[in-house]
């Protein structure tokens, strides 16, 4: 795996965890420091392909802010702890909250970040299972549960998601999802952009469906700019078209689906005319992208964060695949297809089987239901700060910043300090962490192993690519074995055998995959993340099976070829790949359809004269790579972008300071004019805001810019899915003052 250039120097080769890009990096290492990250032009997947964020992994290592042994809080002051002392904490801080509240005060929270390490993603669901959380938060219920929901019902499979096949298509419609800053999110593509322009040159087209000309946007060949919240009404128009000029044409999927007549008949009230009222796109722009989707030899319909962070988030989720379906474009080369994985991990989920029911008990503040296990994240502030049976009480967060990534965080930053236990698996002291009892560090990217667990299932190439650890950390447990006693001391069983504990875990993934345990576990003895990646290979489609399939896969197989290894492109998979209890495509769920009414009342009210949207950047990942200088250096990226024509109107000049005021708070920023952007929305990016007293991050905090989050209300959520609404929020923008007044660090912060 390593190349030695010097008797002090060698080069790693390994995979960027930080996106589904799976960018293949050669790290040169000498003295235990990197010296540098280039691109690795020999690996399969990405072929030398890379973004900003992949060179810094080496900063983020040895940031002197990244927190390397536990810590405790004594009232405001921190202390470094062993290990055992940390553990001792936590246990005597979880029995007394158990012994008070029981055990239905217990929460937990995981982010985007603990699916980065390979050992950490795997292990995230044994302590959930050990930790008997009461309530179950994550970033899902923020950025992608109506996608969660929408294949959870038409498909039986929450993640069985169709992905866009661009290297193929003939015509690539691109709905509220931006690969220039995202790289393709739940969407894994070496070049996503690489990709869409060699699509344009072989002479097919782009379409870019959005409030915002992203970059995305720029390069493709049309714009449709749409009000924000308005997809499910434009995407329901082009159902209304295709049934009312009969370009329904199902293809391949013919005699596999349910619900095409419910589908036409919910479609008839949605004409072009009355959805451009409501979404801002001409009535004639409506038809023609119906003709142009129904008449392109193949069309990839996609969507992402925009369709999923609104109002209608699970109605626009859902008519994406619809409109792949009824053009015969799902399941098919060229339009959306299933991946194949070498190592389906999504499959071995002892803890959230495949079969686990849409809607679970009612959230105790909202009187809603928790969705496919999660709870609304927007609700955990009222959870804590709401006194009566089951209040949250104590707390693991995990990879997770909510207080700069969920909506209500003014809220929610003063509920944490009423906790009685709350414990943090962190990179850092954060805006959320700071108010832990604890902090356990977490890995460094570079400190585990890593294969993509949360990309490969989202690629069409087929294929994996093993990296190993490169630096081994020390003085601190196997990430297994941190995971595992957590969750045992939250669950009550602070003296539980960690070894049986995982070896009973090991088990019930043998059991699911039809193998053996006793064969398995004779085979890989060993505890923690490669014993179930091994397991995964050999149990998956190209894997040997424990002997059954000679010749086949082990994860020895991938250790063995260091650039990773291809198998070809996935194709389309039939029947087999549905688990509905009709085995059918379900085109019309209830639960989906019954969400119309809401729709309806919203298309009837007036609209609002300003909303916000937010955006993200390639040389950002949510709240977490602001403390690496590299990456934030230069022009300040926490600006409002401002429409020219709503500045002239609210006499706004660019680099103006200006009030930005919603129901729930108001921010102080600096205006930047655009004509990127459609007339009535506003933009900031998403992530920001550092520097709260108590927080450990010096770089970030010398760019703090402002927390979007503060203007976003943890009441307004997609009802059909409980996820927040992040885009599309009413909002009101003052001048405050002219450039020169701008701060360097924003004040007026409020809730």
């Amino acid at each position: 795996m390593n190349t030695t250039t010097t008797p002090d120097t060698y080069v790693h080769r390994r995979t960027c965890p930080l996106c589904e890009g799976m960018c293949g990096l050669k790290v040169t290492v000498a003295d235990k420091q990197v010296i540098s990250i280039r691109p690795d032009f020999e690996n399969v997947f990405s072929r030398g392909h890379i973004c900003p964020k992949g060179t810094t992994l080496g900063a983020l290592h040895h940031d002197p802010d990244r927190l390397r042994q536990p810590m405790v809080r004594d009232g405001a002051e921190w202390r470094e702890v062993s290990w055992e002392t940390a553990f001792e904490r936590i246990e005597e801080l979880a029995a007394g909250v158990r012994e008070r509240h029981g055990q239905g005060a217990f929460a937990f929270y995981s982010g985007n970040m603990s699916k980065g390490g390979f050992d950490t993603s795997r292990y995230t669901a044994m302590l959930v299972r050990h930790g008997r959380f009461a309530h179950r938060y994550s970033s899902s219920s923020v950025d992608q549960l109506p996608k969660n929901v929408t294949n959870f019902l038409m498909y039986g499979d929450m993640w069985k998601m169709p992905i866009p096949d661009v290297d193929r298509t003939d015509l690539f419609v691109i709905f509220g999802g931006n690969p220039a800053a995202s790289k393709g999110s739940i969407f894994s593509h070496p070049d996503a952009m690489g990709a869409i322009k060699a699509l344009r040159a072989r002479g097919g087209r782009v379409i870019v469906v959005d409030p915002v000309r992203t970059g995305t946007a720029q390069v493709a060949d049309q714009w449709i700019s749409i009000r924000p919240g308005g997809d499910a009404a434009l995407m329901l128009a082009v159902v209304n078209v295709l049934f009312a000029e009969g370009r329904v044409r199902l293809k391949q999927l013919e005699g596999r689906v349910n619900g095409l007549e419910e589908l036409r008949a919910a479609a008839l009230a949605y004409s072009p005319e009355r959805a451009s009222a409501f979404c801002g796109v001409p009535a004639d722009v409506i038809v023609q992208l119906a003709r142009e989707i129904s008449d392109a030899p193949s069309a990839a319909v996609y969507g992402r964060i925009g369709t999923c962070t609104q109002e209608f988030g699970t109605l626009a989720s859902w008519l994406v695949d619809v409109l792949g379906a009824l053009t015969g474009n799902l399941d098919a080369v060229g339009g959306t297809l299933w991946s194949t994985q070498v190592a389906p991990h999504f499959s071995l989920n002892p803890v959230y089987p495949p079969s686990a029911p849409l809607h679970g008990k009612l959230v105790r503040t909202r009187g809603v239901p928790s969705v496919l296990g999660q709870v609304p994240a927007s609700s955990l502030a009222e959870e804590i700060d709401t006194p009566g049976p089951g209040q949250v009480r104590a707390l693991v967060t995990m990879g997770s910043n909510p207080v700069l990534s969920a909506p209500g965080s003014a809220r929610l930053d003063a509920a944490l300090p009423q906790l009685e236990c709350m414990v943090s698996i962190d990179l850092y002291r954060n805006e959320t962490s700071r108010h832990a009892h604890v902090i356990l560090p977490a890995l460094s990217p570079l400190e585990q192993p890593h294969w993509d667990v949360y990309a490969w299932p989202f690629s069409l190439s087929v294929g994996g690519h093993y990296s190993p650890t490169l630096f081994e950390p020390q003085d601190r447990p196997a990430e297994w074995e941190v995971l595992t006693r957590l969750g045992a001391i939250m669950g009550g069983n602070p003296a539980a055998d960690l070894n049986a504990l995982d070896d009973a875990y090991f088990s019930a993934m043998c059991e699911q995959t039809g193998i053996a345990p006793e064969a398995a576990l004779a085979a890989l003895p060993a505890h923690g993340g490669a014993r179930v990646l091994d397991l995964c290979i050999r149990g998956g489609p190209f894997g040997e099976r424990f002997g059954q399939n000679p010749g086949g896969f082990t994860l020895q197989s991938f250790i063995d070829q260091p650039d990773g290894m291809l198998l070809g492109m996935a194709g389309p998979q039939g029947d087999a790949a549905l688990t509905t209890p009709s085995g059918r495509i379900e085109l019309a769920p209830p639960h989906v359809l019954a969400d119309l009414p809401r729709l309806e009342n919203a298309m009837a009210a007036e609209p609002p004269e300003l909303v916000m949207v937010s955006r993200r950047h390639l040389r950002s990942l949510n709240s977490w790579m602001h403390n690496v200088d590299a990456l934030v250096r230069g022009k300040d990226r926490c600006t409002l972008h401002i429409h020219t024509l709503d500045a002239q109107r609210l006499g706004i000049a660019d680099g103006d300071t200006v009030e930005v005021k919603s129901v729930s708070g108001t921010v102080q920023v600096a205006a930047e004019t655009t004509g990127d952007i459609r007339p009535g929305v506003v933009s900031l990016p998403h992530g920001w805001g550092h520097g709260a007293p108590g927080t450990q991050t010096q770089v970030a905090a010398r760019h703090a810019g402002i927390n979007i989050n503060l203007l976003s209300p943890g009441l307004m959520v997609d009802a059909a899915s409980g996820n927040a609404m992040l885009n599309g929020i009413p909002v009101s923008v003052t001048r405050l003052g002219d450039a020169s007044s701008v701060l360097s660090t924003p004040v007026g912060m409020h809730a």
